[in-house]
């Protein structure tokens, strides 16, 4: 598949975030006792959609630290998204990639302090390097042991995407320029409708997988970041929604597809399915009003819809 359009969202500087100097005095002293040091620089991280505080602190004694911080007054749904976060940090399992938790502060405002990790996310448009560092962590993921995920009490996904297929209604009367748009929107709603029979499982799924949650250190080696949404589900859907941002950048994804042990066994109808889903879901949240807080989050929204489509199109001989 040719790239959709160039990704429309500047990478790297997608929030409005929270800057250390801008944090209250007090939550500033508490952050450097953690820390075990004063704060001498602070590097906000612009990357992902929200506008919480999540920034690298480098201190006078030479360490670095990972603070996130949102307040439970002005920032209620990030500060509550930031304490799920520490609460599947501490459970994740032994092997899991992941920068792990190092503290928690828990009042007016919600703190994370989080294992710095030396490393990049992806460059965009993506590279098979990158992707192949990707898709071999996710492996890793996918593979922690089933008595260590059972015991982090995860939802199952078809629970917690049961309502994604009705993002379709909103859609039936929406004109767009897809192709194929006109004639198989309502075959496309109907392969969503039939989504769970393929995802359902008992592994790991991050859920979340792009760009800016992904980290690459200096040996190639990937992490996954931001564990605010897992759930229990089929082991190839993270790989599978890693690919969208490959794909729509011109990556060929094909030979991925037939070689990687997590993709190559998925039938063909339960991959349509689960296409058709998150084409719903982005398409329609791509077409709602912008946030202030968070400017960018539409156009990745609709960018992750098209590729969605397209490669839902292209698969199924629609365009």
């Amino acid at each position: 598949m040719r790239p959709v359009t160039t990704y429309p969202a500047p990478p790297l500087a997608t929030a409005r975030r929270l800057e250390w100097a801008f944090l209250p005095p007090g939550i500033r002293r508490y952050v450097e006792r953690r820390c075990g040091s004063p704060v001498v620089a602070a590097h906000s991280q612009g990357a992902g959609f929200t506008p919480g505080f999540a920034s690298v602190l480098a201190c006078e004694d030479g360490s670095r630290h990972f603070v996130k911080a949102a307040s439970t007054k002005a920032q209620r749904p990030f500060a509550d998204a930031y304490r799920e976060e520490a609460r599947r940090l501490a459970s994740l399992p032994e092997g899991v990639p992941a920068p792990r938790l190092s503290w928690l502060l828990d009042d007016d405002w919600v703190v994370l302090g989080i294992e710095h990790v030396e490393a990049t996310n992806p460059a965009r448009p993506w590279s098979p390097g990158d992707l192949a560092a990707t898709l071999d962590m996710l492996e890793r993921v996918a593979a922690a042991p089933g008595s260590s995920v059972a015991s982090m009490e995860l939802t199952p996904i078809e629970d917690e995407l049961a309502d994604w297929p009705t993002h379709w209604q909103a859609l039936r009367s929406r004109q767009t320029s897809l192709p194929g748009w006109d004639r198989y929107r309502d075959e496309a709603a109907s392969l969503a409708a039939g989504w769970t029979a393929g995802c359902r499982g008992e592994s790991l799924v991050h859920l979340d997988v792009r760009a800016d949650n992904v980290l690459l250190d200096g040996t190639g080696t990937a992490w996954l970041c931001d564990w605010n949404w897992p759930v229990l589900g089929a082991a190839w859907i993270d790989s599978v929604m890693t690919l969208l941002g490959p794909l729509g950048d011109g990556l060929d994804v094909a030979d991925v597809l037939a070689t990687r042990p997590l993709l190559r066994a998925v039938r063909p109808d339960h991959l349509d399915a689960f296409l058709a889903l998150l084409s719903g879901y982005f398409l329609r949240m791509g077409g709602e009003s912008v946030p202030p807080s968070s400017p960018w989050i539409r156009a990745h929204q609709w960018w992750q819809g098209e590729v969605c489509w397209l490669w839902l199109a292209q698969r199924r001989g629609w365009a």
